[in-house]
């Protein structure tokens, strides 16, 4: 089954100069479409179909040098600036180790592909961008003053689909199915397999193993291992971090991919609903008023406890997590600990 969209490429770009400044995505959601369709409208104006085939595009992406790697949620933008290194081919979740760019990438939502140029001259500005079957972006490589643009045309050439060739169509979303509340079995299976992780890595397989979404998990689970913060927890994370020079890690999630940021950061800078980090190796766009609950989530392992903090808009989607430091054969460095522990708990309200 494919979308039944009535607006064909000229209504999208009419569309486009009536609201010349608005922004792509938002106003591919005003008229009824993805943002992949919006994309496709402009094929051979700036705009090249290419395969989104991984492993011929991360095993040669290196080539290119300096790029910035930019993965999105609904309400949540994470931005690394630095070269794609470290590229593991695996079968059904591919990644990327290095030290400036890490991700996880699952291959299976990775179905459209656009090299895209805009602009003039000197001011042409670059980008490679996935989308998965309904048009969402999965992730996107922008190019920099320092990337090495005869080598970005000579990958764009590579991935290039051929006139003639078969173009996926884009297929309407699925709606989830909803899962019912737990059971007091499946809650104290819960509970007794939380406590006896050895790796945090098999902390998400267990939850599903167990019929749970995640954010069910996290509120069944009980104080022993998760209690509710403050909905500005996430600020006090970031400003506390930036402060004291606390290395994190930052995630951003969506179904095609996860990045992740390792390290400091320093300038933290809010505007209006979004709070942002400007620093120069690592960008990220928050939309705390999407943030519907915070949680504190203690892991243990056989190196010791692991902590987060996690952040769930109001449908239970993960719109951001935040961990310590860590590595195989440690746990989470003291710094994170006390900054962690020492967020703002979430209190109710008394009844007027």
């Amino acid at each position: 089954m494919t979308i039944s969209n009535p607006l064909t490429p000229e209504d999208i770009k009419s569309a486009r100069a009536a609201n010349s400044k608005l922004r792509e995505r938002d106003l591919a959601r005003s008229l009824g479409i993805s943002e992949g369709e919006f994309l496709a409208a402009w094929e051979g104006e700036g705009v090249r179909r290419i395969r989104p085939d991984m492993d011929t595009l991360f095993s040669r992406l290196a080539e290119v040098g300096e790029v910035m790697a930019l993965t999105r949620n609904e309400n949540a933008v994470h931005e690394k600036i630095g070269v794609y290194e470290g590229y593991i081919p695996r079968e059904r979740v591919a990644m990327f180790l290095g030290e400036g760019i890490n991700l996880r990438l699952f291959r299976a939502h990775w179905v459209h592909g656009f090299a895209v140029e805009k602009g003039e001259g000197d001011d042409v500005k670059r980008s490679l961008q996935f989308f998965d079957a309904h048009g969402d972006a999965v992730h996107k490589i922008h190019a920099r003053p320092a990337t090495d643009i005869a080598a970005w045309n000579a990958l764009v050439d590579t991935l290039a689909m051929r006139s003639d060739a078969s173009v996926p169509a884009f297929t309407p979303p699925v709606v989830k199915a909803e899962v019912g509340d737990p059971n007091e079995d499946q809650v104290a299976q819960l509970r007794e397999r939380w406590a006896s992780l050895e790796d945090t890595h098999d902390f998400q397989g267990l939850i599903a193993r167990l019929g749970f979404k995640r954010l069910q998990a996290v509120r069944a689970v009980g104080p022993e291992f998760t209690w509710r913060l403050a909905d500005d927890a996430i600020d006090a994370v970031f400003n506390t971090a930036a402060e004291d020079g606390t290395v994190i890690m930052v995630f951003v999630r969506n179904p095609g991919c996860l990045q992740i940021h390792a390290g400091t950061v320093s300038n933290i800078k809010r505007t209006g609903d979004w709070l942002n980090v400007m620093d120069p190796d690592f960008h990220m766009h928050l939309k705390t008023s999407a943030i519907s609950e915070c949680w504190l989530i203690s892991r243990p392992s056989k190196d010791g406890e692991v902590v987060s903090v996690e952040a769930y808009d109001e449908k239970g989607d993960r719109i951001i997590l935040i961990n310590g430091f860590w590595k195989e054969g440690e746990a989470n460095a003291p710094d994170w600990q006390t900054l962690v522990k020492s967020l703002p708990r979430h209190t109710i309200a008394p009844a007027a």
